[in-house]
């Protein structure tokens, strides 16, 4: 079972050691865009993968407190890093809904599998003997470069031609699907996120399940707690952690350029406002994640958790303008990582699941002002 302590998995002390890894190769990532595999390597022994796989299969069933804050350890040293962290975690929670053939499939030789998960539904798929057919392109697969299987998204057509498609989602392994190397953004270049291919390949029946059950967090092949977890108060954290983490790196940055300069009212200040919307935005990480923990899963608390996530990016998109204002041109010079963590930080906060009007507005302003008129 998880361990609310501290040292509940060790994932924490092996958190703060990639930290200092992948600060040490954060600057050649962000030129390779790609992560150093003595990077992976680490991020995989640390037990980030293993976090949320049944203790059964040999994993942890650790909380989410334990992995917010390990995220976030990280994130202060390399954000690209910190987020294939979290995607990894997340994905074998995602990955849980399987049926039980499917746990073994993933988990049946290690726990450290390490699953890359295409959230956004794309692609088609069609019932065949067995299984299904799958085919399509999914953009924006994190870690993809480095992981064992693909979980992708995609619409099953109804049998009869009539009503909508079924959403689902498809486990494969290395080696039945190709990566293009898509991935071109300006911030988190190391992430990798690039595109999948898959060209009609077969998925057994096992290596499926229905996108409805995630978002339920009814899972019907396990009992695990945190495999029984709304999507809706989760799935923010899975993003915003890591940025989080990063603005904190940022702040240290920042400082670290600041000292021994000439004191200046503006400077101090800038860095002072960046640090309050920093520290704001771990209390509201970490409250999330008490929810989730508690499973105060209430659809006020799960609104709010929405809430907290969108608000923090805004908060750290602020910090950063703040550092760079205070640090000036210093700070924008192309060696130093606050300029590399400013644009983590901006790449990282477009994401879909960190905007207001994906959910949160709407959600969260029934909680404040109750149900819209119809």
């Amino acid at each position: 079972m998880g361990n609310d302590s501290d040292n509940g998995t060790g994932l924490l002390p092996a958190a703060d050691k990639l930290r200092l890894l992948a600060a040490e190769h954060a600057a050649e990532a962000d030129r390779r865009r790609a992560l150093a595999p003595a990077v992976t390597e680490a991020l995989t022994g640390a037990g980030f993968a293993r976090h949320f796989v049944a203790g059964r299969w040999g994993g942890s069933e650790g909380t989410f407190g334990e992995l917010t804050r390990a995220v976030l350890t990280v994130g202060e040293g390399c954000a690209a890093t910190a987020w294939c962290a979290s995607l990894a975690a997340y994905s074998a929670r995602f990955a849980a809904h399987l049926p039980a053939e499917g746990h073994r499939a993933l988990w049946g030789e290690s726990p450290d599998t390490v699953i890359a998960t295409g959230l956004m539904p794309a692609g088609r798929a069609r019932a065949a003997d067995g299984g299904w057919r799958l085919t399509g392109r999914w953009a924006y697969v994190s870690g993809i470069d480095f992981a064992d299987w693909a979980l992708l998204c995609a619409a099953v057509a109804p049998a009869d031609g009539d009503g909508s498609p079924e959403l689902r989602f498809f486990a494969l392994p290395q080696g039945s699907f190709s990566v293009e190397r898509t991935w071109d953004s300006v911030g988190m270049r190391a992430t990798g996120s690039h595109t999948v291919a898959v060209d009609d390949v077969l998925v057994p029946d096992h290596l499926s399940f229905a996108r409805a059950d995630m978002l339920s967090g009814r899972n019907a092949t396990s009992e695990v707690p945190v495999h029984n977890v709304p999507f809706q108060a989760v799935g923010g954290l899975t993003f915003i952690a890591p940025v989080v983490g990063a603005g904190a790196g940022a702040l240290q940055a920042a400082g670290g350029l600041l000292t021994g300069r000439k004191r200046t009212v503006t400077a101090e200040t800038k860095l002072v406002r960046a640090s309050g919307r920093v520290d704001a935005a771990r209390h509201l990480v970490e409250q999330n994640a008490d929810v989730l923990d508690t499973r105060a899963f209430t659809p006020e608390l799960m609104a709010r958790n929405e809430r907290n996530a969108t608000f923090s990016a805004e908060l750290l998109q602020e910090a950063l303008e703040l550092l760079i204002r205070a640090t000036g041109t210093g700070g924008l010079g192309e060696t130093h990582a606050l300029q590399r963590t400013w644009r983590d930080v901006t790449s990282a906060t477009s994401h879909v699941a960190l905007q207001y009007d994906t959910a949160a507005r709407k959600n969260y302003s029934t909680v404040l002002l109750g149900p819209a008129d119809a």
